[in-house]
């Protein structure tokens, strides 16, 4: 895989070149330009031109190039998930938003991309299996122009129905006649963090009170098995909240009973949600034997010691000797036999 799409676009590479800030002056940018116009060619050729090799470390435009050069090095053998962290992190972007104190939800939508990422990997958007570079620079493409589109050209025009998706905070004061909440998991609601702030848990049970009363008809609750966060898969276990309605004001959709969640108290089963039963036609047997070999794009050679869960759940684990123990998704893990 590598790493630039489009050397050619101008527009997207100022946008980059000092940001995060890298020492790189508005009289630099303008004589690059300059020269990009001169000799009609990209800016990024006109930089490659003006500093030759360059330094990795070096400040200005030197160091821009180096740095790209490296990350287009490190990309090459490497997945599309793979390739969109690598890019986050050698581009000082994640870095930068952890020194950012309003950079929380910025970096929560950088580890997003890896989420779509995977995603968009195992869509059917082609044949991804076994391309050439050619091919794999098309899939890059495709994935850029597919997060374009996702930012929002797919907003219902004024007037036209729509499902409407908000935050609960943006929620208040509203009504309507049917509500869905979905990601009801511990770590999700309540969020992971307020278990560590002083009446963090209280404030998301207020939130969740106020989400539950926006509905005037329907109310329809959700939690997910399992879901991909952060590129990774997310084991999670129904919210706590859910226990506290009261199992008369329920309708089950199903009857499915759940393990007791580590907050603990005492039941025989928390009211259960949408889409969280699983068919006896979704169980599939474990593809991988205990103690065969097996190869992985990234960690090497390992040997298949354990696995859990069904059908798209399913993990295994894999010791790859010197990268040690592994948990991964066998939907994205793509292990071949040796």
């Amino acid at each position: 895989m590598r790493l630039i799409a489009n050397a050619n676009d101008d527009t997207a590479l100022l946008r980059v070149i000092n940001f995060p800030t890298r020492g790189i002056g508005a009289r630099s940018l303008e004589q690059l330009q300059e020269v990009a116009r001169a000799n009609d060619s990209s800016i990024w050729q006109a930089a490659i031109n003006k500093v030759g090799n360059g330094k990795l470390g070096a400040k200005g435009i030197e160091g821009f190039v180096a740095l790209i050069r490296q990350m287009v090095d490190n990309a090459y053998g490497i997945s599309l998930p793979e390739l969109v962290e690598l890019a986050t992190t050698m581009s000082g972007l994640m870095a930068h938003y952890e020194n950012d104190k309003e950079g929380e939800d910025r970096i929560e939508n950088l580890k997003e991309l890896v989420t779509a990422a995977v995603s968009f990997t195992n869509q059917d958007f082609g044949n991804h299996n076994n391309v050439d570079g050619e091919t794999e620079q098309d899939l890059l493409t495709q994935f850029l122009s597919h997060a374009s589109l996702e930012a929002g050209e797919h907003q219902a025009d004024v007037g036209k129905d729509a499902l409407q998706l908000m935050t609960v905070h943006a929620s208040k004061g509203l009504e309507f006649k049917a509500v869905f909440i979905s990601g009801l998991e511990e770590g999700l609601c309540p969020h992971e963090q307020s278990f560590s702030e002083s009446g963090g848990l209280e404030e998301e049970r207020r939130l969740m009170y106020v989400a539950v009363t926006r509905a005037r008809q329907r109310l329809y609750l959700s939690h997910a098995q399992s879901r991909m966060l952060h590129g990774k898969v997310r084991y999670g276990i129904p919210s706590r909240f859910l226990e506290e309605i009261p199992d008369e004001l329920l309708k089950h959709l199903n009857s499915k009973p759940v393990a007791k969640p580590s907050y603990g108290r005492d039941y025989n089963e928390l009211p259960q949600v949408m889409g969280s039963q699983q068919s006896n036609n979704q169980k599939n047997a474990m593809p991988w034997k205990i103690g065969q070999q097996v190869a992985h794009s990234k960690f090497g050679n390992g040997v298949v010691v354990s696995y859990e869960g069904n059908a798209n759940d399913m993990r295994v684990q894999v010791n790859f000797g010197r990268e040690g123990l592994k948990w991964l998704a066998l939907e994205f893990a793509k292990l071949t036999p040796i």
